[in-house]
């Protein structure tokens, strides 16, 4: 995640304030000398990180915590509420016909980010169409094609052309019925000027609604030079930060943001077309501290739910609560978690899982965990229809069985099956249940027994 150190060392510095009623200034100074040293080794332009400091220890001084609250609650409050200020608010994105203009170098992520931003208007119930005027990468025509057959949303461009204004002017009249039209520009090593000149042609020419740039996240400090030289050309309204699935420092882009005076649109990660969220400020931050993002994680959810159910129109997440708990259903249920993203990006959604509690985690745990579940998918794919149905008939023979077709190995198979039967254990104390019984219930299952850590490891926690 985008300043995933700044969380990692801000989290360590507020844990030293647990048990304290007050604050000195000793405190006070320790936290802003944190917060400095991170965000300036994640590239974010040193006059930002000043102006937030000092807004920090001027508040943490002066306000006086509410009563009942912890210095370390009080702190927390003010660098959350700073820190959203200063990311800013997300660029409005309206649910109605537009043309959206795409701006950024070489490598940036363009042309994924074209078709990730055309799948998520599909998702809002709008027609988007993606319009490649690149002409300058090899491949760029290719790429574009099949990344918009991955979003399924309509296409257009032209390989045998040379020149991309004529091709942005054919593609408007060519996508005319379509909701929105993404327009992606070619992108150049550097700032050249006549990749400035191209795509100042091109923005007369499709004439859009608002102009995103798209900025990897490990730019760094060369954003600074990138965003103002395109907000002289053609004006930035927004931008969508890429790439944030590797060690990316993110500072950068938050620098062009302010540079700008424009806003965050999209965050962007992995390859798939679905690896795009909407920015928001307040859940991004809450995620940063360990605080978890509740919103971020229901939409994701409702998607994996809703395409898991697409795919085999005879399942229907509900039955559960209603009859048997069988190895299929566990197996969707799997399968719907891996089309929410990265098991860490999740685990950073849910209140008291993400923040402090990965950081005491190994590096790898993560891998282990995604590593384990690959091997109970392997199992489930090893056994017969009537195994998946009844798992209560697989006995010492058919165990054996199993793992030696699944390639893994008797213990995995029976770590397996006392998963299922602790889920199915948890899944019948809901049938039932009123909605206070129901909401109880998740309580527990937030603490142990069947919930989310006992599904990844076997009821030893998430790593077994």
């Amino acid at each position: 995640m985008v300043l995933d150190d700044l969380g990692t060392s801000l989290r360590s510095s507020l844990d030293k304030l647990q048990g304290k009623t007050r604050l000195d200034e000793d405190d006070v100074e320790e936290i802003v000398k944190e917060i400095q040293r991170s965000l300036l080794s994640a590239d974010v332009d040193v006059s930002l990180v000043m102006e937030l400091s000092d807004s920090i220890e001027t508040r943490a001084l002066e306000e006086e915590p509410p009563g009942g609250t912890t210095a370390r609650d009080h702190v927390l409050k003010i660098v959350y509420e700073e820190m959203v200020a200063l990311v800013g608010d997300s660029t409005a994105l309206p649910l109605e016909p537009q043309t959206i203009l795409l701006a950024g170098l070489q490598g940036s992520g363009k042309t994924t980010s074209a078709a990730k931003m055309a799948w998520w208007f599909s998702t809002k119930g709008l027609r988007p169409a993606v319009i490649q005027t690149d002409t300058f990468r090899p491949g760029a025509y290719d790429q574009a094609k099949q990344m918009a057959e991955r979003a399924e949303v309509d296409f257009y461009g032209d390989p045998d052309a040379d020149d991309p204004v004529e091709i942005a002017r054919e593609g408007m009249e060519a996508t005319a019925d379509a909701d929105v039209r993404i327009v992606d520009t070619a992108g150049r090593h550097a700032l050249e000027d006549d990749l400035i000149a191209e795509i100042e042609e091109i923005e007369r020419a499709v004439d859009p609604d608002r102009s995103l740039l798209v900025l990897d996240a490990a730019i760094g400090q060369g954003a600074k030079d990138q965003a103002r030289q395109f907000e002289a050309s053609i004006g930035i309204d927004g931008v969508m930060i890429t790439k944030l699935d590797g060690t990316a420092k993110g500072g950068g882009a938050l620098t062009a943001v302010n540079e700008t005076g424009s806003s965050i649109a999209f965050l962007g990660s992995g390859e798939t077309v679905q690896d795009i969220e909407r920015f928001e400020p307040s859940g991004f931050i809450s995620r940063l501290l360990g605080m978890g993002d509740l919103k971020q994680l229901s939409e994701r959810v409702e998607r994996a739910m809703q395409e898991a159910t697409e795919e085999d129109d005879d399942w229907d997440p509900e039955d559960m609560l209603q009859g048997e708990f069988t190895l299929k259903d566990m197996k969707k249920q799997m399968d719907a978690m891996n089309r929410m993203g990265p098991l860490d990006q999740v685990m950073d959604m849910i209140p008291g899982m993400g923040g402090g509690m990965m950081d005491q985690l190994p590096d790898d745990a993560m891998d282990v965990t995604q590593d384990r579940m690959r091997k109970f998918e392997r199992i489930m794919d090893s056994m017969t229809e009537g195994e998946l149905e009844n798992p209560r008939v697989v006995g010492q023979e058919r165990t054996r069985r199993i793992a030696r077709g699944s390639g893994t190995d008797e213990e995995t198979v029976r770590q397996l099956l006392e998963q299922h039967s602790m889920m199915e254990q948890t899944i019948q104390q809901f049938q039932g249940m009123g909605e206070g019984d129901m909401q109880r219930m998740m309580k527990k299952m937030g603490g142990g027994g069947g919930g989310l850590g006992d599904m990844m490891g076997g009821g030893k926690g998430p790593f077994g």
